[in-house]
Protein backbone atom coordinates (compact mmCIF):
# COMPACT_ATOMS: atom_id res chain seq x y z
CA UNK A 1 0.00 0.00 0.00
CA UNK A 2 1.21 3.50 -0.89
CA UNK A 3 0.16 6.14 1.62
CA UNK A 4 -0.31 9.72 0.42
CA UNK A 5 -0.47 12.19 3.31
CA UNK A 6 -1.94 15.64 2.71
CA UNK A 7 0.10 17.35 5.42
CA UNK A 8 -1.21 20.92 5.11
CA UNK A 9 -3.70 20.55 7.93
CA UNK A 10 -1.13 18.70 10.05
CA UNK A 11 1.33 21.55 9.60
CA UNK A 12 -1.27 24.11 10.66
CA UNK A 13 -2.31 22.02 13.66
CA UNK A 14 1.32 21.59 14.71
CA UNK A 15 1.58 25.36 15.18
CA UNK A 16 -1.37 25.45 17.59
CA UNK A 17 -1.22 24.68 21.27
CA UNK A 18 -3.87 23.82 23.83
CA UNK A 19 -5.01 26.81 25.87
CA UNK A 20 -5.60 26.34 29.59
CA UNK A 21 -7.03 29.84 29.93
CA UNK A 22 -8.69 32.16 27.37
CA UNK A 23 -5.81 34.65 27.63
CA UNK A 24 -3.06 32.20 26.74
CA UNK A 25 -1.30 32.33 23.39
CA UNK A 26 -2.99 29.75 21.09
CA UNK A 27 0.22 29.26 19.08
CA UNK A 28 3.61 27.76 19.82
CA UNK A 29 6.57 30.11 19.81
CA UNK A 30 9.29 27.46 20.05
CA UNK A 31 9.80 25.59 16.77
CA UNK A 32 10.80 22.45 18.70
CA UNK A 33 7.31 22.19 20.15
CA UNK A 34 5.71 22.41 16.71
CA UNK A 35 8.14 19.88 15.26
CA UNK A 36 7.43 17.40 18.03
CA UNK A 37 3.68 17.78 17.57
CA UNK A 38 3.90 17.33 13.79
CA UNK A 39 6.15 14.28 14.01
CA UNK A 40 3.84 12.69 16.55
CA UNK A 41 0.71 13.28 14.45
CA UNK A 42 2.41 12.11 11.26
CA UNK A 43 3.68 8.87 12.78
CA UNK A 44 0.31 8.24 14.42
CA UNK A 45 -1.29 8.16 10.97
CA UNK A 46 1.32 5.73 9.66
CA UNK A 47 1.07 3.52 12.74
CA UNK A 48 -2.73 3.44 12.64
CA UNK A 49 -2.78 2.37 8.99
CA UNK A 50 -0.01 -0.18 9.44
CA UNK A 51 -2.40 -2.07 11.71
CA UNK A 52 -4.59 -2.63 8.65
CA UNK A 53 -2.30 -2.46 5.61
CA UNK A 54 1.26 -3.27 4.74
CA UNK A 55 2.54 0.24 4.07
CA UNK A 56 5.36 0.05 1.53
CA UNK A 57 5.79 3.75 0.84
CA UNK A 58 4.71 7.05 2.39
CA UNK A 59 4.65 10.32 0.43
CA UNK A 60 3.88 13.65 2.11
CA UNK A 61 2.51 16.77 0.42
CA UNK A 62 2.39 20.35 1.69
CA UNK A 63 3.06 24.01 1.10
CA UNK A 64 2.01 24.67 -2.48
CA UNK A 65 1.89 28.32 -3.54
CA UNK A 66 0.41 30.48 -6.30
CA UNK A 67 -2.99 28.77 -6.56
CA UNK A 68 -4.42 29.35 -10.07
CA UNK A 69 -7.98 29.43 -8.70
CA UNK A 70 -7.37 32.83 -7.17
CA UNK A 71 -6.95 34.16 -10.71
CA UNK A 72 -10.35 32.79 -11.73
CA UNK A 73 -12.21 34.88 -9.17
CA UNK A 74 -11.18 37.23 -6.38
CA UNK A 75 -13.86 35.67 -4.20
CA UNK A 76 -11.98 32.37 -3.93
CA UNK A 77 -10.88 31.98 -0.29
CA UNK A 78 -11.50 35.69 0.24
CA UNK A 79 -13.18 34.72 3.52
CA UNK A 80 -9.76 33.69 4.87
CA UNK A 81 -8.06 37.08 4.46
CA UNK A 82 -8.66 38.00 8.09
CA UNK A 83 -7.55 34.59 9.36
CA UNK A 84 -4.62 34.84 11.76
CA UNK A 85 -1.53 33.05 10.49
CA UNK A 86 0.37 31.11 13.19
CA UNK A 87 3.86 32.63 13.58
CA UNK A 88 5.63 29.31 12.94
CA UNK A 89 3.56 28.23 9.95
CA UNK A 90 6.11 29.11 7.26
CA UNK A 91 8.97 27.52 9.19
CA UNK A 92 6.95 24.36 9.74
CA UNK A 93 6.09 24.05 6.06
CA UNK A 94 9.80 24.32 5.29
CA UNK A 95 10.64 21.78 7.99
CA UNK A 96 8.28 19.23 6.46
CA UNK A 97 9.64 19.88 2.98
CA UNK A 98 13.21 19.40 4.17
CA UNK A 99 12.72 16.55 6.63
CA UNK A 100 10.10 14.48 4.82
CA UNK A 101 11.06 15.33 1.21
CA UNK A 102 7.45 16.30 0.70
CA UNK A 103 6.01 17.06 -2.72
CA UNK A 104 4.80 20.52 -3.66
CA UNK A 105 4.29 22.63 -6.76
CA UNK A 106 3.65 26.23 -7.72
CA UNK A 107 0.42 27.38 -9.32
CA UNK A 108 -1.85 24.73 -7.75
CA UNK A 109 -3.10 23.61 -4.34
CA UNK A 110 -1.68 20.74 -2.34
CA UNK A 111 -4.94 18.86 -3.07
CA UNK A 112 -4.13 18.96 -6.78
CA UNK A 113 -0.67 17.47 -6.30
CA UNK A 114 -2.07 14.69 -4.11
CA UNK A 115 -4.79 14.06 -6.72
CA UNK A 116 -2.21 13.85 -9.51
CA UNK A 117 -0.08 11.33 -7.61
CA UNK A 118 -3.14 9.31 -6.61
CA UNK A 119 -4.34 9.17 -10.22
CA UNK A 120 -0.95 8.11 -11.58
CA UNK A 121 -0.15 5.58 -8.86
CA UNK A 122 -3.62 4.01 -8.75
CA UNK A 123 -3.50 3.50 -12.51
CA UNK A 124 -0.04 1.99 -12.23
CA UNK A 125 -0.44 -0.24 -9.17
CA UNK A 126 -4.21 -0.55 -8.78
CA UNK A 127 -6.84 1.52 -7.08
CA UNK A 128 -6.74 -0.59 -3.89
CA UNK A 129 -2.98 -0.12 -3.51
CA UNK A 130 -3.11 3.62 -2.82
CA UNK A 131 -4.72 5.45 0.11
CA UNK A 132 -5.05 9.18 0.77
CA UNK A 133 -4.82 10.47 4.32
CA UNK A 134 -6.70 13.74 4.73
CA UNK A 135 -9.60 15.44 6.49
CA UNK A 136 -10.44 17.34 3.27
CA UNK A 137 -13.82 16.40 1.78
CA UNK A 138 -12.70 17.39 -1.74
CA UNK A 139 -11.01 14.02 -2.27
CA UNK A 140 -14.42 12.36 -2.17
CA UNK A 141 -14.78 13.29 -5.85
CA UNK A 142 -12.45 10.34 -6.56
CA UNK A 143 -13.17 6.62 -6.36
CA UNK A 144 -10.43 6.26 -3.78
CA UNK A 145 -9.54 4.87 -0.40
CA UNK A 146 -9.43 7.82 1.99
CA UNK A 147 -8.30 7.78 5.62
CA UNK A 148 -9.80 10.52 7.78
CA UNK A 149 -7.21 10.66 10.57
CA UNK A 150 -9.37 12.93 12.71
CA UNK A 151 -12.21 10.42 12.92
CA UNK A 152 -9.93 7.41 12.32
CA UNK A 153 -12.22 6.10 9.58
CA UNK A 154 -11.48 4.71 6.13
CA UNK A 155 -13.78 5.66 3.27
CA UNK A 156 -14.03 3.39 0.25
CA UNK A 157 -15.55 5.67 -2.38
CA UNK A 158 -17.13 3.91 -5.36
CA UNK A 159 -17.21 5.30 -8.91
CA UNK A 160 -20.92 6.16 -8.58
CA UNK A 161 -20.38 7.85 -5.21
CA UNK A 162 -17.44 9.87 -6.53
CA UNK A 163 -19.47 11.07 -9.51
CA UNK A 164 -22.38 12.10 -7.32
CA UNK A 165 -20.13 13.73 -4.70
CA UNK A 166 -18.60 16.11 -7.22
CA UNK A 167 -21.88 17.15 -8.82
CA UNK A 168 -23.43 17.57 -5.40
CA UNK A 169 -20.59 19.90 -4.47
CA UNK A 170 -21.20 21.94 -7.63
CA UNK A 171 -24.60 22.80 -6.15
CA UNK A 172 -23.77 22.87 -2.44
CA UNK A 173 -20.45 24.66 -2.90
CA UNK A 174 -17.60 24.89 -0.42
CA UNK A 175 -18.00 27.38 2.40
CA UNK A 176 -14.38 26.92 3.50
CA UNK A 177 -13.16 28.18 0.12
CA UNK A 178 -15.95 30.75 -0.35
CA UNK A 179 -17.40 28.89 -3.34
CA UNK A 180 -21.19 29.01 -3.55
CA UNK A 181 -23.10 29.51 -6.77
CA UNK A 182 -26.50 28.48 -5.40
CA UNK A 183 -27.08 30.06 -2.01
CA UNK A 184 -29.68 28.26 0.04
CA UNK A 185 -29.45 25.01 -1.90
CA UNK A 186 -27.93 22.22 0.17
CA UNK A 187 -27.51 18.46 0.13
CA UNK A 188 -31.22 17.74 0.46
CA UNK A 189 -31.95 19.86 -2.61
CA UNK A 190 -29.12 18.24 -4.60
CA UNK A 191 -30.28 14.72 -3.75
CA UNK A 192 -33.79 15.44 -4.92
CA UNK A 193 -32.68 17.45 -7.96
CA UNK A 194 -30.37 14.71 -9.26
CA UNK A 195 -32.90 11.95 -8.73
CA UNK A 196 -32.71 9.57 -11.69
CA UNK A 197 -29.21 10.67 -12.78
CA UNK A 198 -26.67 7.88 -13.18
CA UNK A 199 -24.16 8.97 -15.81
CA UNK A 200 -21.82 11.93 -16.13
CA UNK A 201 -23.83 13.14 -19.13
CA UNK A 202 -27.06 13.08 -17.14
CA UNK A 203 -25.51 14.93 -14.19
CA UNK A 204 -23.92 17.53 -16.46
CA UNK A 205 -27.13 18.16 -18.39
CA UNK A 206 -29.21 18.46 -15.22
CA UNK A 207 -26.70 20.75 -13.54
CA UNK A 208 -26.35 23.02 -16.55
CA UNK A 209 -30.12 23.48 -16.58
CA UNK A 210 -29.84 24.80 -13.04
CA UNK A 211 -27.09 27.21 -14.04
CA UNK A 212 -29.21 28.50 -16.93
CA UNK A 213 -32.13 29.06 -14.59
CA UNK A 214 -29.93 30.94 -12.13
CA UNK A 215 -27.53 32.84 -14.39
CA UNK A 216 -29.35 33.15 -17.71
CA UNK A 217 -26.89 34.33 -20.44
CA UNK A 218 -23.93 33.91 -18.08
CA UNK A 219 -24.71 30.25 -17.38
CA UNK A 220 -21.82 28.81 -19.41
CA UNK A 221 -19.30 31.21 -17.88
CA UNK A 222 -20.47 30.51 -14.34
CA UNK A 223 -20.59 26.75 -14.92
CA UNK A 224 -17.00 26.67 -16.16
CA UNK A 225 -15.89 28.94 -13.34
CA UNK A 226 -17.50 26.75 -10.67
CA UNK A 227 -16.16 23.56 -12.26
CA UNK A 228 -12.57 24.82 -12.34
CA UNK A 229 -12.75 25.99 -8.73
CA UNK A 230 -13.97 22.66 -7.40
CA UNK A 231 -12.43 20.03 -9.69
CA UNK A 232 -9.07 18.75 -8.47
CA UNK A 233 -6.46 18.40 -11.20
CA UNK A 234 -5.03 14.97 -11.95
CA UNK A 235 -2.56 16.08 -14.65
Amino acid sequence: MILLIDADSLVFASCCRHKNTPDENPYYTDIKDSINKFDEQYMQIVNDLEKIYEIEKVIAFNGCKGNFRKRITKKYKANRKKQIIPPLLHLMHQYVKDSYQSKYEFGVETDDVVAKYWFTLSNQFGRDEVIISSIDKDYKQFAALIYNYRHKTILDISEDEALYNFYEQMIVGDSCDNVNYFYGKGRAFAKKYYEGCNTKFQYTKKLYELFKLQYKSKAKLKYIECYNLLKLRTY
